[in-house]
């Protein structure tokens, strides 16, 4: 039996850049709102912090998942806002909206990672209490984002880099 002590997985930095630029550019330009940056934090449970999520899996040199993950207030502003027209949470075009918010950040920040990634489309979950699994050797970064009138969205960035 091995009783060595493992050493406790680290966040590279440079992977977390490039996420935290796509969110302040995709708010400014596409929705026209400023995204304010709050502290980011590791995150060791796996349900969302909010209740509508849309996550994005990373494979190639780059590996794990990014999620996007709204209050359903939010949510639906930010989906409307996107859309150019007022969505409801039960509206198809809502989930693809909120999709396709998820996938123009972790493809804007893919372009920054300097690494040969791909990203799945998007997958949208919508009720609370939904689980997250993740890869178990990489840990997760919580990144808190506030938006005007009191709206909020966290990215979950849970990737790493693949030795070639």
């Amino acid at each position: 039996m091995d009783t060595a002590v493992q050493p406790k997985p680290t966040i590279n930095v440079k992977l977390i850049v490039p996420f935290i630029n796509s969110v302040r550019n995709l708010f400014s330009t596409m929705l026209g709102m400023q995204a304010t940056v709050q502290r980011p934090s590791v995150k060791v449970v796996p349900v969302p912090l909010y209740d509508v999520s849309a996550i994005i899996g990373f494979s190639g040199e780059i590996v794990g998942s990014v999620v996007v993950s709204f209050p359903q207030k939010t949510a639906i502003a930010v989906a409307s806002a996107f859309a150019g027209a007022p969505l409801a949470l039960s509206d198809p075009d809502f989930a693809d909206a909120i999709g396709e918010l998820a996938n123009m950040i972790a493809g804007g920040a893919k372009k920054d990672l300097g690494a040969n990634a791909s990203i799945t489309c998007p997958s949208v979950i919508i009720g609370s209490g939904h689980v997250i699994a993740r890869l178990r050797d990489v840990p997760c970064l919580a990144i808190p984002c506030d938006l005007p009138d009191g709206g909020a969205l966290v990215i979950e960035i849970s990737i790493k880099e693949v030795k070639g």
